[in-house]
């Protein structure tokens, strides 16, 4: 049988995981995704992150990204030789995109809502936002560990 090999610096583990696009699907993912980064050996910093940003894009997609009937994807996707990270939450919504927001100033205060973004762009190396077929999205975001650290 013919198989693709391996592409260099493609994930090691990955771990999918469908959840109820409800709080307790959104409280769920962010436990998954630290007992499955440990598990895995990922740094204490990179986990930590993690569990913050999937917190949020998990609770994004259960409060905006919800179609009744319709559960929500978590996927992780470690390469832990190189200590990187790539989380991805798919709703149903495709409708509906997060956007940055501008930072809070004096003459514009911190603005209700709509934060997300805000949380996750300073724990992530980037994010974005691409089309999750039929009609949803996927939020994704990379995360890895300063070589310093």
């Amino acid at each position: 049988m013919n198989h693709a090999p391996p592409q260099a610096g493609a994930p090691v583990g990955t771990f999918p995981q469908l959840l109820s696009s409800t709080r307790r699907g959104a409280r769920l993912a962010r436990l998954l995704a630290v007992t499955e980064l440990r598990s895995r050996g990922a740094s204490q910093d990179l986990t930590e992150r993690a569990a913050l940003v999937v917190a949020e894009l998990a609770a994004n997609a259960v409060l905006h990204g919800r179609v009744p009937g319709r559960c929500f994807r978590l996927t992780l996707l470690l390469d832990p030789a190189a200590d990187r990270l790539r989380v991805e939450v798919s709703d149903a919504r495709g409708d509906l995109h997060p956007q940055p927001r501008p930072t809070a100033t004096a003459s514009a205060p911190l603005l209700t809502g709509g934060r997300g973004p805000t949380l996750v762009t300073p724990l992530a190396d980037h994010w974005d936002c691409v089309p999750y077929p039929p009609t949803g999205k996927t939020v994704r975001a990379v995360l890895t560990t300063p070589a310093d650290a």
